[in-house]
């Protein structure tokens, strides 16, 4: 196999659907000899801030001199960029040879006749999983984990911490329709006495929280009461009782960054013990250095890209653009998935100059099905080209992260 062959192996399995359920997932791992259990990881859950979270504790554990592995969806510029070693994507050849030591499990008769076939996102989780055990061992990983927690296809070892970054309501015909239900799916990865580090909650979501630890007798970590960080400007001071971090300056831009860095620095003060060349120089520096693609990245001086892609991630956009780009005439194009709700996304946009696009995705929102009122481009390369002719304004491009994606890859090649 070549990679080519390789990669349309592994997406032929989209077919196959979500279905969620660990079955598949425990019986192949057991073929292959429990890779999952073979290095440290922690486990990143939740609705928005997963990936910069993510980014974030990597980034100090490799300033701390770890190898460490990252499990990340979905990718950005290229596959490869999913199964990551101290941001270094897993290089071809690694791929298609750890996809051929998978593949005639996989397609083995026995293997389909005893759990059927495996999702796309079961055999990227296997293939991470082997990956950082057997073709290219880690240290310590930091595996995202797909939609929800409890059927999830990463909810398969036990983690030295979880972290949570946010819970907000998104993919309710999986999750369930309340702040609630979803926090229930999200803290079924906690096992016993794993601590659990979050962000600030709304209190439905942290009476679940706390009572899931009661019942894993976990170790709890929520910001703002057991750990914080206070703003200074654009900088800011993490805080752990006598523990202060100061003057944190992030390339990322926003709050909600700020909070996702807090979170991964009170994750690696918790792994000291366990791993410690981590120290508050390492801290620092490893949030200082990280940058998280499509995130609030601004890819040209006035140019913006962010993969706001449901309500409150739409917030946190706002948020920003009113914080810190006060002084420009902001320009916004946004395109989103049917199964979303665009018009309470747009309606947060609308004080802006929004437009709105569609993009070559099977779940995209086609042009004519947005509401009557927002302009409205075909190609969202014409509305590009205002980019270079107005340096004073700021350009913002939101949505979802597929439609990053493909603008971010244009912008790249050009």
């Amino acid at each position: 196999m070549n990679y080519i062959e390789t990669l349309n192996w592994i997406h032929s399995h989209k077919a196959n659907g979500r279905r969620p359920s660990l079955e598949r997932m425990q019986y192949l791992l057991a073929l292959l000899d429990n890779p999952q259990d073979k290095f440290p990881a922690i486990h990143v859950v939740g609705t928005n801030g997963k990936g910069s979270t993510t980014s974030f504790l990597q980034h100090i554990l490799t300033a701390s001199g770890y190898k460490t592995g990252t499990f990340t969806s979905p990718f950005i510029t290229r596959f490869n960029e999913r199964i990551a070693i101290d941001s270094i994507e897993i290089p071809d050849q690694d791929l298609v040879k750890t996809v051929q030591a998978i593949k005639p499990i996989v397609n083995s008769a026995e293997f389909q006749d005893k759990v059927g076939k495996v999702t796309e996102f079961e055999l990227v989780t296997a293939l991470m999983f082997y990956y950082f055990a057997v073709i290219n061992p880690v240290d310590i990983a930091v595996i995202e984990a797909g939609i929800g927690g409890t059927y999830d296809s990463t909810n398969v070892f036990t983690a030295k911490a979880v972290i949570c970054p946010s819970i907000s309501i998104d993919h309710q015909e999986t999750l369930g329709n309340s702040l609630a239900e979803i926090a229930q799916h999200k803290a079924g990865v906690l096992k016993t006495n794993v601590p659990f580090i979050f962000g600030k909650m709304a209190e439905p979501v942290r009476r679940v929280f706390y009572q899931k630890a009661e019942e894993t007798m976990s170790s709890i970590y929520e910001l703002g009461k057991d750990f914080s960080f206070i703003e200074n400007g654009r900088a800011f001071d993490m805080i752990y009782h006598q523990t202060i971090i100061p003057d944190i300056q992030l390339k990322m831009l926003g709050k909600h960054q700020k909070t996702n860095a807090s979170l991964a620095a009170m994750t690696a003060l918790i792994l000291q013990k366990q791993l410690p060349a981590i120290t508050p120089i390492t801290i620092k520096s490893g949030l200082e250095e990280t940058v998280w693609a499509g995130r609030c990245e601004l890819i040209k001086p006035n140019l913006m890209l962010d993969g706001a892609h449901n309500e409150d991630s739409i917030a946190k956009l706002v948020d920003l653009l009113k914080n810190d780009f006060t002084q420009q005439k902001i320009h916004i194009l946004f395109a989103g998935l049917n199964r979303k709700p665009l018009t309470q996304m747009l309606e947060e946009l609308s004080a802006y100059d929004l437009t709105v696009t569609t993009f070559d995705f099977y779940q995209a929102q086609a042009l004519s099905d947005y509401p009557e009122q927002y302009p409205k481009v075909a190609d969202y390369k014409d509305w590009l080209s205002m980019v270079d002719d107005n340096p004073e304004d700021l350009f913002v491009v939101t949505g979802s992260l597929y439609f990053i994606s493909d603008v971010r890859n244009h912008l790249l090649n050009h």
